[in-house]
């Protein structure tokens, strides 16, 4: 179907949602490159400064399943632009922080921002367009917000070498203001839906989560049996498991208990939170690596980064062909086993003095096998549910994720300050490659536990959109939480 074969409406609501989506993600992209100069100005402790990225990924995971029901409740015009208006009062709560704990709370606040936006947008642009039109819509919505991947982290690195870091957020505030303005203009407000939305399951859920990832970050500095990092994991389990008790008996469940008796299910959750944590454990270091131990500006380093952004943006697609064609396990098994591959070669390089040029390669390897698969990941988990299921399924896997990189930033600052710090290159190598053999790790377990994902090939049209949908959901924001 041409471009051209959307009417005028359908147009904007493509333009305006993706618009939205490009912000949450290029705003993810640019923190990366930020991350040391921040630290600097504000002389964040590396324990605090991880938070920066941890916090917006707990509140937005935290609050994503509500996200959309929030939007049938009070319309999704309406909630698209309070998001958008949220998220740039959050940017500017960012830009204008005194203190690392100011720049925290408030990039909590903008988690909890695109927790509501990035649904209501999805939905926005699936109820305006036609079933048939929609494997279309939802691949230009993903190549256009994609594209964020690809320029965050060079627009990043120009702003803070040229306004500073506090840039990376005031540009939030006019990009929010038009996409709020013509969304107002443009975008019809839907009927409300009556909506009920499981509050306890949000509390234990965010309980749950806040207290594992505050384990996982105080482990190493107040050691692993100490009394405050043992109750907060006991505090995590127990809330964890009053959660899923809760959910049994719950009308309108976060997680209805029939998804949960799926192995395909469960297991394709457990494979997303591993490939998520090695991903994010691998990216939180990778700019400032670049800009201690080879002395790169902010923007060199986001250069540095492209082999990476590249193929992650153009193989995706590609994975979630090959999930379609073979089944999900293959394309599962093989991107994690090269990602793997690719991350202890980069932790060699990154022990060493090595140039630049030897880490192009590793870079694409480790973005090829992460964009084999992240699709099939998805596609197994959406395949072992009813049609009826998929946005219950999908609000679980896309949790899943965001706690993923929540945990994984958590566990790199762990790894990497039993083994390095900040403030030599040499320390900063030795950290780093500590944190990459880490990350291996997780992705090689992660690859054992996707031989539970299916390795028939789908031949059916309806699992062909599902795998389609699923390369473009995860292309879309693969960095979205950073």
């Amino acid at each position: 179907m041409a471009t051209d074969s959307f009417t005028a409406k359908q147009r904007w609501v493509l333009a305006l949602t993706a618009g939205a989506s490009f912000i949450a993600v290029m705003d993810g992209m640019v923190v990366t490159t930020a991350l040391d100069t921040i630290r600097l100005s504000l002389s964040a402790p590396l324990s605090a400064l991880h938070w920066t990225m941890t916090a917006y990924s707990l509140s937005f995971a935290a609050l994503l399943m509500a996200g959309a029901a929030l939007g049938d409740r009070f319309g999704r015009r309406s909630m698209f632009i309070c998001a958008l208006g949220l998220f740039a009062l959050a940017s500017v709560g960012c830009a204008a922080a005194p203190t690392i704990g100011w720049l925290i709370a408030a990039r909590t606040l903008q988690g909890a921002a695109s927790a509501l936006l990035v649904p209501v947008a999805m939905t926005l642009l699936g109820t305006t367009v036609t079933p048939a039109q929609r494997p279309r819509a939802m691949g230009l919505f993903s190549s256009l917000t994609g594209l964020a991947v690809l320029s965050g982290p060079v627009i990043g690195g120009l702003l803070v070498d040229s306004l500073g870091w506090r840039w990376v957020f005031w540009i939030n505030v006019p990009l929010c203001a038009a996409t709020a303005f013509l969304a107002r203009w443009r975008i019809d407000n839907a009927d409300r839906i009556t909506s009920q939305i499981d509050w306890r399951g949000v509390a234990l859920l965010t309980a749950a989560m806040t207290a594992l990832v505050w384990g996982l970050s105080q482990g190493n500095g107040s050691g692993w049996s100490s009394p405050a990092v043992v109750a907060a994991f006991a505090i995590g389990a127990a809330a964890g498991l009053l959660f899923f008790a809760s959910q049994r008996n719950v009308p309108h469940a976060l997680v209805p208990s029939r998804l949960l008796g799926s192995g395909q299910f469960r297991a394709g959750n457990a494979v997303c939170l591993l490939m998520f944590m090695s991903m994010m454990g691998t990216l939180i270091f990778m700019a400032q690596y670049f800009e201690i131990a080879e002395q790169a500006s902010a923007s060199g380093a986001g250069w540095r980064m492209m082999p990476w952004t590249v193929s992650l943006f153009a193989v995706a697609p590609l994975g979630g062909i090959a999930a379609g064609r073979l089944g999900e396990r293959a394309p599962a098994m093989a991107g994690l086993i090269l990602q793997s591959a690719a991350l202890v070669w980069m932790s060699l390089l990154s022990s060493g003095a090595y140039p630049y040029g030897a880490w192009i390669a590793p870079l694409v390897l480790a973005g090829v096998g992460i964009s084999m698969a992240m699709p099939a990941v998805q596609s197994a988990v959406l395949g072992a549910v009813s049609p009826a299921d998929m946005g219950k399924a999908s609000g679980v896997y896309n949790t899943m994720r965001q706690l993923g990189w929540a945990c994984g930033a958590a566990a790199a600052v762990a790894v990497f300050s039993g083994f390095g710090n900040l403030a030599t290159a040499k320390a900063m190598g030795a950290g780093y490659s500590s944190v990459l053999l880490w990350t291996a790790a997780l992705s090689a377990i992660a690859a054992i536990l996707s031989w539970s994902l299916p390795s028939a090939a789908r031949t059916d049209s309806k699992a062909s959109a599902v795998i389609a949908a699923s390369a473009a959901s995860d292309l879309k924001q693969p960095i979205e939480t950073a």
